[in-house]
């Protein structure tokens, strides 16, 4: 990417900023009397011109002002990134924080909370994702007889997370027996990260094939399948929100939209490759992601419980969004939600 001057830079950042305030192209007049940049209009046309010939601004008329192109936007996001401090006002920080505190105790209702908090605040469309099952502790895993052959496996995390999943097993078996299973899995596996959990059962079944009595050995391969427990609890929010999309979507965007953040594979996989990636980013401009998504932005931020488990919050709106707003809101949420975890 070209290095921009001081004052290319400027201007640049009071263009984008005055978009983002005003929604209309921005002329060179308008900048004098919205910023004191101490240059002439012609001086500021000049520069304009320059910026357009970069692919930061693009004129959409002959005879009307500039406005950003995607290009332009990520500079300005990462000049944001680098040089902002980012602050919330004291009254939104503590009713940001009250809601999430009231369900403190209760890991899934708190990430949905999170997503219709933010939502609620930013007025955009809401996204969040529970820490990665792979990477949560186990506390204890439950068989329960359901019927005939069939266990309800019950898994429950440090973190308190709570999945279960039916399984079929080719005998029928006493609750006390069942029991009797669970006691030696939890001896085995208690206290470990799932993902460690797994890659030990593996192990072990290969290993160790003829160690376990029947019933063990039948729920350990089972186990093999029911540790990763792949998290289908993404929380999306903020429908309403889609109102606040680009003036220029059209119902066929929109709709492509609302099926692509609706999918939860689709947003799982973005998620999750985010959370990987501790802090917050700004993706400008999705059509790598979605060809629909091309004028959305999407600000995302990381929380932990600051042990191993770690999942994603964040939105998505329209690339002209107020940045310096949205960022500390998103960031704000995060870090509520690392605190309350961290607690629990």
């Amino acid at each position: 990417m070209t290095k921009l001057n001081e004052r290319r830079k400027a201007i640049l950042r009071a263009i984008i900023q005055s978009h983002i305030d005003l929604n209309i192209p921005i002329g060179s007049i308008l900048i004098t009397q919205r910023f004191s940049v101490g240059l002439s209009p012609a001086t500021i046309r000049s520069t304009m011109a320059k910026l357009d010939e970069l692919g930061y601004i693009t004129q959409p008329h002959t005879s009307a002002g500039r406005v950003p192109t995607e290009k332009g936007y990520r500079f300005y996001v990462d000049i944001l990134m680098e040089e902002e401090t980012f602050s919330i006002n004291s009254a939104l920080s503590d009713e940001l924080s009250g809601r999430l505190a009231i369900i403190r105790k209760d890991c899934n209702s708190l990430i949905k909370e999170a997503a219709r908090t933010l939502s609620l605040f930013s007025r955009y469309l809401a996204i969040a994702t529970p820490p990665r099952t792979e990477d949560i502790v186990l506390k204890r895993i439950k068989f329960i007889k359901y019927e005939k052959k069939k266990v309800l496996a019950i898994l429950i995390s440090e973190e308190g997370l709570v999945k279960n999943k039916i399984i079929d097993l080719d005998h029928m078996h006493s609750q006390k027996q069942l029991d009797r299973a669970a006691n030696y899995l939890n001896n085995r596996f208690s206290g470990l990260v799932i993902k460690r959990v797994r890659e030990k059962i593996a192990y072990q079944l290969y290993k160790e094939k003829t160690m376990f009595d029947q019933l063990i050995d039948s729920l350990l391969y089972l186990c093999k399948d029911i540790a990763p427990l792949e998290n289908n609890d993404f929380s999306l929010d903020g429908l309403s929100g889609t109102s606040n999309l680009p003036d220029f979507a059209t119902l066929k965007q929109i709709k492509a939209i609302l099926r692509a953040i609706e999918d939860k594979n689709f947003m799982l996989k973005l998620l999750h490759r985010v959370s990987e990636s501790p802090g917050t980013r700004v993706f400008v401009g999705m059509e790598s992601i979605l060809p629909a998504m091309k004028e959305l932005s999407m600000v995302v931020s990381t929380f932990s419980d600051n042990k191993h488990a770690s999942g994603a919050v964040g939105i998505i709106g329209p690339t002209r969004m107020n940045y310096k707003k949205m960022i500390p809101i998103v960031e704000h949420t995060a870090k509520a939600l690392t605190q309350i975890l961290s607690e629990t």
